[in-house]
């Protein structure tokens, strides 16, 4: 192991970055006073946001430029990103929809076709519908006639969706054109006459970007007619947080309304009775647990719930005998977790994790097992659409090297075949991935799986990569990634810990990890980096940590609070402001993971870990490189702004601290394949220049 300081390049030490106004504005949470100098950045429309912004991106970039590797980078992303690629497949009404990706095209294009043999037809390439691939295809739903498609539309990223309606056999669009709607699907009447979605209000277009989305309602709209004529089915103004997604019933008789209060796992289930034209009917109104619908055997419902079961089970209730003591408990809970279940063939399709990774068993409709999946090894299966009467059904498995091949579920035969292998031009066999589990501060046991090339020497200076994310019960399972590839042929070894915060191990892994437990999440990602140094695999000066969303808070809290353990740090579209972060479009929704400032037991937590609140000026931070965009109105860029304004004032040491913008772009969905490479070769570069290290001659 080499033993001198993270390398630093002789220009960081001279550079300057933007000047970056502090104004005097000052809160009161609770009798506290928190300073918040950088407000004027949650504008981003004003001419002084805009003019920051282009500062920063000219330092930003203009360092980028002189790094050599950069470009070479980026060549490579682009050969091995050009490799053909399909989504999992469905039917409906005798026909077979899905996804294919070419290589490099910007945005996937939509197939259909007659059958399996048959030559597939473009049904809609959302590649025609711009000049730089940001206008992306974010929903589709297909009528149980297979004969229209309603399907979402968002441009540069925003949340923001507008629906139209296509006529599969034509591919032409009818007149419809709905908007205003975000977090919605569409839900398909049984005749095909129409659709169920929810929407907001209108907003002030000034604020369209950052206005807090409270009030979705629910609305049927009808093929052929205009937005405003579609009927109100339900609303609450008395629960302005409400969400409301709904499904009909396979057997056309019952309206599902399923219905959140913003990332909060526990929801409720309300039903109407569609032939009797009936009211609804709040079934399950606790909010106690969370209920996720299966399917139906006339009034006996099923669901998949947490409710006593933290690690998931299947239950029957029968709406006709709707008191508790009427339940019956169909699929028990297991030692491994129930992460997803379909009802396909007359059974329950059931995935569950074990140790982060996958395993499938179908049961009968009565519960019992009828026989394991057998999956092509060890990593990640997911798919399984399908209804009760179909007799197949398709589901992608991957790992961390291996790409998602598409594969075909006959239950008839009970096997499973290859539909659709990707081929990339590279040799899988060259890597090795294991599992590890490490003791976090508190004791827990925690895995985390290691990627890389086989036959590293465990000297201790190995350049690796720590990626975590840590929250909303979102599990880190094994999955094919070509920047992660990437990063593996440049010399690098690719670390994902399992953290609490996520699923992985039910909802009581979850809870560990969400308001007064949020510091779990950071210990949990803390003690991999030393785990990874003690075992061997790197040191400070060669390890980088990343992560996006709710991993961007991740990562930001962690250079925080142990600023000497990283060498580089890459936050993205990162959480930052834990104070205000409820304030804007739906953020408000994440209270139930993070909780409130609003709550003085709360607020004492979140302002203990805050990124934004916990720079300390005078510090020596690690190379940084905050990415975000412009149109991100998720976690709205706002969060960056701030935080990469404080971390510039309060940095005392040479390594660059730095903030990438894109422009067009949102939080990270639908985003074009060229601007995902270009800001991963940017993101690569970055690291190996700062944690000094070099391509191996291998490398193409």
């Amino acid at each position: 192991m080499t033993s001198e300081s993270s390398p630093q390049t002789p220009d960081m030490a001279r550079h300057e970055y933007p000047s970056t106004r502090a104004a005097d504005q000052v809160d009161e949470y609770h009798g506290i006073r928190v300073a918040d100098p950088y407000r004027w950045l949650e504008d981003p429309d004003s001419e002084e946001t805009g003019a920051w912004v282009k500062a920063q991106n000219q330092v930003t970039f203009g360092y980028l430029e002189t790094i050599p590797e950069r470009q070479q980078i980026r060549q490579r992303l682009e050969k091995l990103w050009d490799y053909e690629r399909y989504g999992v497949p469905f039917s409906r009404g005798g026909r077979y929809f899905y996804t294919r990706n070419d290589g490099l095209q910007n945005q996937s294009v939509l197939y259909t076709s007659e059958s399996l043999e048959a030559e597939p037809q473009v049904l809609l390439d959302p590649n025609k519908l711009s000049k730089d691939g940001t206008v992306a295809l974010t929903m589709i739903a297909i009528s149980r006639d297979g004969d229209h498609m309603a399907y979402g539309l968002s441009g540069a990223g925003s949340d923001w969706k507008e629906f139209r309606v296509r006529d599969v056999a034509t591919r032409k669009d009818l007149s419809d054109h709905l908007k205003w709607i975000k977090f919605s699907d569409a839900a398909w009447n049984v005749d095909g006459s129409g659709f169920y979605y929810s929407r907001y209000d209108e907003p002030d277009p000034d604020s369209m970007y950052q206005e807090a989305n409270y009030y979705q309602k629910l609305y049927f709209h009808r093929i052929g007619t205009v937005q405003s004529q579609d009927p109100l089915i339900y609303e609450r103004s008395d629960e302005k947080e409400w969400g409301f997604d709904s499904h009909v019933t396979e057997d056309g008789q019952y309206l599902i309304l399923h219905v959140s209060q913003g990332t909060d796992p526990r929801n409720g289930i309300f039903y109407r009775d569609l032939k009797n034209n009936g009211e609804f009917v709040e079934l399950l109104a606790d909010f106690d647990a969370s209920y996720s619908f299966l399917g139906n055997e006339g009034s006996l419902f099923w669901f998949q719930t947490d409710l006593d079961a933290p690690r998931q089970r299947i239950i029957g209730i029968d709406i006709h005998r709707p008191a508790r003591d009427n339940w019956t408990e169909v699929v028990p809970q297991t030692e491994a977790t129930m992460e997803g279940a379909t009802v396909i063939a007359d059974r329950f399709v059931v995935l569950y994790l074990k140790d982060a990774t996958s395993e499938v068993r179908l049961h009968t409709l009565d519960g019992r097992l009828e026989k394991a999946l057998q999956l092509p090894g060890t990593g990640t299966a997911m798919g399984f659409p399908g209804r009760r009467s179909d007799r197949e059904t398709f589901y992608a498995f991957t790992s961390y090297s291996s790409p998602s091949t598409i594969f075909r579920y006959d239950f008839e035969n009970g096997r499973s075949s290859v539909f659709r292998r990707p081929e990339v031009a590279f040799d899988p066999g060259v890597y090795e991935t294991h599992q590890v589990f490490f003791t976090s501060k508190d004791g827990t046991r925690v895995p985390m799986f290691i990627t890389h090339r086989k036959g590293i020497e465990l000297d201790g200076d190995n350049p690796t990569y720590l990626y975590g994310y840590g929250g909303f019960n979102v599990s880190m399972t094994p999955a094919f990634s070509i920047s992660a590839l990437v990063w593996m042929e440049m010399g690098g070894v690719f670390a994902v810990p399992n953290l609490r915060g996520g699923g992985e191990y039910g909802e009581t892994w979850h809870q560990a990890g969400t308001k007064l437990q949020k510091q779990n999440v950071f210990d949990d990602f803390n003690e991999p980096a030393e785990w990874l140094i003690e075992n061997g695999y790197t040191y400070t000066p060669k390890l980088a940590v990343g992560g996006g969303s709710n991993g961007g808070l991740l990562v930001g809290a962690c250079m925080n609070q142990r600023p000497d353990l990283f060498g580089v740090v890459l936050p993205a579209v990162g959480v930052m402001d834990m104070l205000r972060y409820h304030k804007f479009t739906i953020g408000w929704a994440w209270t139930s993971d993070y909780g409130s400032s609003d709550d003085p037991e709360e607020f004492r937590a979140l302002y203990a870990y805050s990124p934004l609140h916990n720079l300390k000026p005078g510090t020596h931070y690690p190379a940084t490189l905050v990415t975000t965009a412009d149109h991100d109105d998720r976690v709205v860029p706002a969060h960056s702004f701030k935080f990469a304004a404080a971390l510039q004032a309060a940095h005392a040491g040479p390594a660059p601290t730095l903030i990438r913008i894109e422009t067009k772009a949102g939080h990270g969905a639908g985003k074009p394949t060229a601007k995902v490479i270009d800001e991963i070769a940017d993101r690569w570069a970055f690291a190996l220049r700062n944690l000094g290290f070099e391509l191996p001659p291998s490398f193409e």
